[in-house]
């Protein structure tokens, strides 16, 4: 026990000595909240702005513009249709809304047509303003049925529902979608840490080797044993500050409503760890020199980690890459959050919990095979 203590000590100093281990271990994973928080900055909401061409010039359709300018967060303008062609396409307006001649009259005989809305962003834009324009222009075509064609009984109803008074009660909701995004975000940065300081502190095994500080070791009482499971120690206990200080600063210096319990999503980061400790022991244990180790690094982790989601949602990739991510535990790791996001409890989510710790027991058997392959631990590269 006190030569394994004596080992974490050296391998603390030796790690830390180095000031950009200090950058990759603490700043890296602050570095994902930076950029979800600005990230979420540029996303915030900002107004439609929408052109109206009015060749109709009818009653209708001026209370139509007139009903789209209360609406909030809608800018309405006049334009002609060459502005309106020239500043939709410059991205000026957002889109553009064409009266046609007879709009007026066919709304109020109960068939509305000669309506058109244009926009280079798609439905995403002309379903918003489809949904109000429509919306409203079927009640008037509602009035304009009932009516029968008498022109008095029409202006008399129309009057009334000009009139009538609609009480809305307004209300805002939690934008839920924006806080997973976040969370998914800065998640994805320390899962990344997490790997590259487990595979940084792991090649210290390879590179003391290198530097026959290895063997000057095995000369004392310590065993080959000692001297790698004092790297696992310090390796999980670095992580695991890593982890708490970057969930500390998330939910009490930046105050992000990740809509996880603290400890829930401590403890499935640190069931990650375990993974990241024993992938990064893998490319050790199949490298000849920290240079080889280097490469088996950036070979597996980042593959991974862009397969897994973490740097954007895995419902954009191909199928194929999906199927992928399906076999990578980060990817386990962001769909156990996601589903504490969703109201589910920890203890429901079992099956997702045993499949990470599968993973890493899966990553610590091909180590100890390994090292058994090589008949001694003290042959561990």
């Amino acid at each position: 026990m006190k030569e394994m203590l004596w080992l974490v000590k050296n391998t603390l100093n030796v790690t830390f000595k180095k000031k950009i281990n200090i950058f990759l271990f603490v700043c890296l994973p602050l570095l994902g909240i930076f950029v979800s928080l600005l990230t979420e900055g540029s996303m915030e909401k900002t107004d439609l702005r929408v052109g109206i061409i009015n060749h109709d010039g009818g009653r209708i359709a001026e209370d139509t513009k007139d009903f789209l300018k209360r609406i909030e967060n809608v800018n309405i303008s006049a334009v002609s249709e060459a502005e309106g062609k020239s500043q939709v396409a410059a991205g000026e307006l957002d889109c553009v809304i064409t009266f046609e001649q007879g709009f007026s009259q066919s709304v109020q005989s109960g068939e509305p047509a000669h309506i058109a809305i244009a926009s280079v962003k798609g439905a995403e834009i002309t379903g918003f303003v489809k949904s109000y324009v429509y919306h409203y222009i079927d009640n008037i075509a509602a009035i304009g049925k009932s009516a029968q064609g008498n022109e008095k009984r029409f202006e008399e109803m129309y009057k009334n529902y000009r009139n009538s008074e609609t009480s809305v009660k307004t209300s805002t909701i939690e934008d839920t979608a924006k806080n997973r995004n976040m969370t998914e975000r800065t998640v994805g940065f320390l899962l990344m840490a997490m790997l590259f300081s487990a595979g940084s502190l792991t090649e210290l095994l390879v590179k003391e080797k290198e530097n026959r500080t290895y063997f000057r070791l095995l000369t004392t009482p310590i065993t080959a044993r000692q001297y790698v499971m004092s790297n696992v120690a310090v390796s999980m206990s670095v992580i695991t500050c890593q982890t708490f200080l970057t969930l500390i600063m998330v939910k009490y210096v930046f105050r992000m409503e990740t809509g996880i319990s603290f400890w829930e999503m401590a403890a499935v980061l640190l069931i990650f760890a375990l993974s990241a400790v024993g992938l990064a022991l893998i490319t050790v244990v199949f490298a000849n020199s920290s240079r080889s180790s280097g490469v088996l690094r950036n070979l597996i982790f980042m593959p991974t980690i862009m397969l897994s989601g973490c740097f954007w949602p895995v419902e954009i990739m191909p199928s194929f890459a999906q199927r992928i991510a399906d076999f990578l535990p980060q990817r386990w790791v962001l769909d156990t959050l996601a589903k504490l996001q969703e109201g589910q409890q920890l203890q429901g989510l079992y099956l997702n919990i045993m499949i990470l710790f599968a993973f890493a027991a899966v990553f610590f058997l091909i180590v100890i095979y390994k090292f058994k392959r090589n008949n001694d631990v003290r042959n561990f590269a």
